[in-house]
């Protein structure tokens, strides 16, 4: 005989529990490192990895561990300065005209020098 449940949230949880089966500590990093060579930061990788009913916390290391191991660890300050600095300079050629753009590319480059130099690379 069934249990009956309730409460949503309970019931919820109980069929995640249900669908949800449990992976080795080897296929989650395998799982980590292929979607650091798409370009995903940690952040966007845990996200993705609790879509797919994969919790970080249930497993052993942290996933800018297993990335500082694999050698794949890129900060997300630095590429998201990389990248605006990509869309000033893209502007900035299309617009040579605009100062403010000029004046911009030159405040983000700064800005990334100084990100550089305080995480070492």
């Amino acid at each position: 005989m069934k249990k009956k449940i309730y409460n949503a949230k309970a019931k919820k949880e109980a069929q995640k529990s249900q669908n949800s089966k449990k992976i080795s500590q080897d296929e989650f990093e395998k799982r980590v490192e292929d979607l650091a060579r798409k370009g995903l930061t940690t952040e966007k990788i845990g996200e993705e990895l609790r879509k797919q009913n994969t919790h970080s916390k249930e497993f052993n290391k942290k996933i800018s561990h297993i990335l500082k191991e694999k050698n794949l660890y890129i900060n997300p300050d630095l590429k998201n300065i990389e990248a605006k600095l990509e869309k000033v300079k893209k502007h900035h050629e299309k617009h040579k005209q605009d100062k403010r753009a000029t004046r911009e590319k030159d405040r983000i480059f700064a800005q990334l020098r100084k990100a550089k130099q305080y995480f070492k690379i």
